[in-house]
C-alpha cells in the first residue's frame, strides 16, 4: 500500500506487528569526505549547506574517523574511500540501501542492494562506484536493484524514512524524490505501506525532519511537512515517544538522527546540545541513551549524522 491518505495509512499501519525485520541494522558502511567542498548543484536545493569558504575537509576528515570510532561501539563499520570528483559523497545513504530477503522481490531471497537515483549530476557518480556495488555483489552475494539509469529522483533513505521494525515508510516528496520515485523505493524495500507527503517548501529531505529510532520512538519536525496535520498523524502512531522539534532544533540536525542498536540513539552534537530535558527524558524513557559526535565540519554540507550513514541490513 502507497498512500497520501494518512488516516488509510494509519488503518493499516496500526495491525502491523514489529515482525518484518530487524529493527535496527547488522553493520554501516560510510564514505569518507575527500575532498569535501561546496556542490554548487546540490546547493540548489539545500539551504542548509554552508557558503564555500565554510568548508573545511582537513576538520571533516577528523570528525569522520572519529563517527567511525564512535557508532564502532554499536555494530560494524566500514568505510569506502571519498573522492573529491564527488565533494559531498560523504552522503551515502541517499545513494546506497539495503534491503532485508523477500521472496517477493527476489526469488533467490537474497539480502538486496538497492541503488538510488539522485537529483544532481554531481552526485550520480556516486551511483556508478564498482568499489560500492561490487563489495555487496561478489563479497557479500548481494542482489541488486539499480534505480539509478531510471528518470524519477528517489534519493532513498534521504526521502523516504524507514521503520524497519514493520516495514512502514514515510517519504517526503521535493525535488529529490517524485511520487513515481517514491513508489520505485518502496517496491525496491518491499515495504508494507509507505504515507507519501510533500515537505515543507525549502526542504529537500524527509530525514531533516522526521526520524524514526528503532520502530519505537519519533523525532519531528511539524515545521518541516507542507501539512502538519501529516507530522501530527505520524507522531500519534508513535506516541507517547514522541520528541516534537522547534524550528531551531530543526536546524541543528536534531531530526538527523539514527538508532544503530535498540538502546542508543546517534546525532551529532550540536543536535543533541539543542534538546532540552524533557525531550532527552523522553528518548531515555524509551530506552535510548542519546550517543553524539561533534560534527561541525560535516554539517557545512547540509547534512548531519543520518545522512552520513548508509545501513546493511
Amino acid at each position: 500500500m502507497i498512500t497520501r491518505d494518512p488516516q488509510a495509512f494509519l488503518a493499516v499501519a496500526r495491525g502491523m506487528a514489529p515482525d518484518f525485520g530487524p529493527a535496527t541494522a547488522r553493520a554501516a558502511f560510510l564514505v569518507t569526505p575527500e575532498g569535501f567542498a561546496r556542490a554548487e548543484q546540490s546547493a540548489l536545493d539545500n539551504r542548509y549547506m554552508a557558503a564555500a569558504g565554510g568548508y573545511h575537509c582537513e576538520a571533516a576528515l577528523a570528525e569522520h574517523r572519529a563517527l567511525q570510532r564512535a557508532l564502532a561501539a554499536d555494530l560494524p563499520v566500514f568505510a569506502f574511500p571519498g573522492d573529491p570528483a564527488t565533494p559531498d559523497a560523504v552522503f551515502p545513504n541517499n545513494v546506497f540501501a539495503t534491503a532485508r530477503p523477500d521472496a517477493r522481490v527476489d526469488p533467490h531471497g537474497r539480502l538486496r542492494l538497492v541503488v538510488g537515483r539522485m537529483r544532481h549530476p554531481v552526485r550520480r557518480g556516486e551511483a556508478d562506484r564498482a568499489d560500492i556495488r561490487g563489495f555487496f555483489r561478489a563479497l557479500a552475494g548481494t542482489g541488486e536493484i539499480d534505480l539509478s539509469q531510471q528518470p524519477h529522483p528517489c534519493e532513498l533513505t534521504g526521502s523516504m524514512v524507514v521503520d524497519r521494525a514493520r516495514g512502514l515508510g514515510y517519504c517526503g516528496l521535493s525535488e529529490r524524490c517524485d511520487e513515481t520515485g517514491a513508489r520505485l523505493v518502496h517496491e525496491a524495500f518491499g515495504l508494507r505501506a509507505t504515507l507519501v507527503f510533500d515537505l515543507a517548501p525549502g526542504e529537500y529531505h524527509a530525514n531533516v525532519v522526521l526520524a524514526v529510532l528503532a520502530g519505537r520512538a519519533v523525532l519531528v519536525s511539524p515545521a518541516g511537512f507542507a501539512d502538519p496535520v501529516i507530522a501530527e498523524a505520524i507522531a500519534g502512531f508513535y506516541a507517547p515517544h514522541v520528541v516534537r522539534l522547534r524550528a531551531g532544533q530543526q536546524a541543528a540536525f536534531a531530526g538527523n538522527a539514527i538508532a544503530l542498536a535498540p538502546g542508543r540513539a546517534w546525532m551529532s552534537q550540536a543536535a543533541a546540545d539543542s534538546l532540552d530535558h524533557g525531550q532527552r527524558q523522553v528518548l531515555a524513557t524509551a530506552g535510548f541513551a542519546l550517543g553524539q559526535v561533534p560534527l561541525a565540519a560535516i554539517e557545512a554540507g547540509g547534512g548531519s549524522l543520518r545522512c552520513c550513514v548508509a545501513e546493511v541490513f
